[in-house]
């Protein structure tokens, strides 16, 4: 089970990481894995900060200078089911198509017709000033033939027949260059090439009719424009991309998928950090076909995970021979053998993934071992000798007082309360000298004895304890997370502390039922929490009776009006985002269901009569169905719940009855 919490800390720092390396032109990952981290991100924590950040240059030297297009990210589609979505969302009249470049963005600023700057991405807003190394590209027009003012914008490339022939060093084309454009005496600029598929003319919206208008004006002027297509169908679009995706590798330059615009131009849509009437329909992942060689385990924490070795398959670019199995039943599921024939996948995580058994025929029969094994699990702890229990969905040691369960400890507690000074191998050493096994010990260290440690000295040991005991108030949340019980995180605890589990003692107090019967809990995740206060209780209160560490008191009743609410919200809102209600309400107190349950206060709808499911099982379970306005009527004045039932069609009333 994944720690579902720890996994949002991980991709955030993983996407953050890749985002840095992009930028500095040596990504380590390709584009396919590094959408795959985003769309994971999407789903496990939809308002986090970072879909409002795009990313950022981190080359120094170079002055800085503003977009006049705003540089946003765009949404995207990774299989037809998504495409169709958003088509049918947005439903424009028709399609504008074109390729998805894969390279760095360049905004070339015109002053009356004279190119005055070239400006990098950035962060979306301000990017690096390089106009000399953009003068030396193919592409880029010193001047124009009328007298523009205004931004053209296009994708820095360079072409396969190039990387071949000098850069074969460099991962692929879009890492080389990234690099050379930012290089500071310019070389090897002239090696790139930009292509347009943008222009805009600030403090006149109007100046372009449409996109199809922007593309015939860039030709016109003599830019190179991207491959660029009509479209009447979103059924035309996917045949369209099957072709393209089968033919990509015969072009000159790179494309990771197509770029799907209404034809008719929003500049405020244009100006929003993910505008929403245009998405990236990118390919679909590759998949290879390869032998499982062997099955590794790696052990984290108490658990331990199967890892697949198979011979080496290429995959999105990179050179395969380890891939997740994820747990016992994943294997027992696919007949798994060592030597079965494989099929491998590149997913969200950095470690690809066997995805099942390859087909008949997809490996010659030559290639295939002429005979089997069955793959062993481990069936005792490599620590401590306990017999592991195979849960299933997790193979994990049982025994609360394994070292290696202690040492995972330590570390998320370090992690949850953002001790960087004190470092993975500083925890090792503590721990292997037995001067710390337990979290309360770490607030026992002295300076003087930490200076003897490897690479310390009295400054930074100095540094560390007073950073350890520095005075803390922590959420419940936090407090309970951060003694790491198994598959359970601060996104879960929130959810108990909602449920009004809100304080140490309540929930120390709880049974394992009544644990489970918080919505978007179960019997499992439960007993992992009734369990680990029980193993961890005295260790919990030493932590607290040491002084450093306090739980703070839970939020007033008056400070959350809407406690013991919930709402689910189906179709479209006019005034703000799905996520952006979601989090209003829980500041108020109420919950967030992703659907239609027994004991749902409201659903929230523009489209009330509609006959959708959301809608009719919220009529025949009685639930108030409210749109939009009343929703904000709720937000501003919380007492108005108490006032909206029977709020519906006629036919809902005679289901609805009283609420309250």
């Amino acid at each position: 089970m994944k720690r579902e919490e720890g996994r949002i800390a991980a991709l955030e720092r993983l996407i953050q990481k890749y985002q840095k390396s992009y930028y500095d032109g040596e990504a380590e990952v390709s584009d396919a894995e590094f959408d795959l981290l985003w769309d994971e991100l999407s789903i496990l924590d939809p308002a986090n900060s970072l879909f409002t950040e795009v990313g950022a240059d981190n080359t120094d030297g170079f002055p800085k200078a503003k977009h006049l297009i705003p540089m946003g990210s765009q949404d995207k589609a990774a299989n037809p089911e998504e495409f169709r979505a958003w088509a049918e969302k947005t439903a424009p009249a028709g399609f504008l198509v074109q390729y998805k470049l894969d390279g760095a963005s360049l905004e070339l600023q015109y002053e009356k017709g004279k190119l005055v700057r070239s400006v990098t991405r950035g962060d979306g807003s301000i990017g690096d000033e390089i106009t000399p190394n953009a003068r030396r590209m193919t592409g880029v027009l010193s001047g124009l033939d009328v007298p523009f003012t205004g931004g053209v914008r296009g994708e820095v490339v360079m072409t396969h027949e190039i990387w071949r022939s000098k850069y074969t060093e460099k991962a692929n084309c879009r890492n080389a260059a990234n690099g050379i454009m930012r290089r500071k005496d310019g070389l090897g600029c002239e090696d790139l090439r930009l292509i347009t598929y943008d222009v805009s003319a600030p403090g006149d919206d109007g100046f372009f009719r449409d996109e199809k208008e922007k593309i015939a004006w860039l030709k016109k002027r003599g830019f190179e424009v991207t491959e660029t297509r009509e479209f009447s169908t979103a059924d035309e679009i996917i045949d369209y991309r099957s072709k393209v995706a089968a033919m990509r590798d015969k072009l000159p330059v790179d494309i990771d998928g197509l770029v799907v615009k209404d034809p008719d131009t929003d500049m405020a849509d244009l100006r929003r950090s993910r505008p929403e009437k245009q998405i990236a329909f990118k390919f679909e992942l590759e998949t290879a076909f390869s032998i499982l060689r062997a099955v590794e385990w790696s052990e984290s924490g108490a658990t331990y995970t199967p890892i697949g070795v198979v011979d080496p398959v290429r995959i999105a670019g990179t050179t395969v021979q380890r891939a997740n199995l994820n747990n016992p039943d994943m294997i027992r599921a696919m007949g798994l053998e060592i030597g079965s024939a494989v099929r491998v996948v590149k997913r969200g995580e950095i470690i690809p993934k066997i995805e099942g058994l390859a087909p008949d025929g997809a490996l010659s029969a030559e290639s295939l071992p002429k005979e089997k094994t069955a793959i062993l699990f481990p069936n005792t702890c490599g620590v401590c000798n306990t017999p592991l229990v195979d849960g299933g969905t997790r193979l994990y040691c049982p025994n609360p007082d394994c070292p290696k369960r202690l040492l995972h400890r330590l570390e998320k507690w370090v992690t949850v309360l953002d001790i960087r000074e004190l470092g993975d191998k500083l925890i090792r050493q503590l721990f292997d000298r037995e001067r710390v096994r337990q979290i309360h010990e770490l607030y026992t260290l002295k300076a003087e004895e930490l200076a003897e440690y490897e690479r310390m000295g009295e400054l930074s040991a100095a540094k560390v304890v007073r950073h350890i005991s520095t005075r803390r108030e922590l959420s419940l949340v936090a407090f309970v997370a951060g003694f790491d019980f198994e598959g359970v995180g601060e996104t879960i605890m929130e959810k108990v502390a909602l449920a009004g589990f809100n304080t140490l003692e309540k929930i120390r107090a709880a049974s394992t039922e009544e644990i489970a019967a918080v919505y978007g809990l179960g019997e499992i995740t439960a007993a992992a929490i009734v369990q680990g206060l029980k193993e961890t209780a005295a260790e919990m209160d030493q932590v607290l009776a040491a002084g450093v560490i306090s739980i703070a008191a839970p939020p007033a009743e008056d400070a959350q009006p809407l406690r013991g609410k919930s709402f689910c919200f189906t179709g479209e809102l006019t005034s703000m985002k799905r996520s952006e209600a979601e989090e209003k309400i829980k500041a108020l107190g109420a919950q967030a269901k992703s659907s239609v349950v027994k004991d749902l206060s409201f659903l929230v709808t523009n489209d009330p009569e509609s006959g959708s499911g959301k809608n009719k099982k919220a009529r025949d379970l009685g639930i108030p169905i409210i749109d939009e306005e009343q929703f904000q009527a709720i937000l501003s004045d919380p007492a108005k719940a108490g006032e909206y039932r029977d709020t519906v069609t006629e036919a809902g009333k005679a289901n609805q009855g009283e609420l309250f």
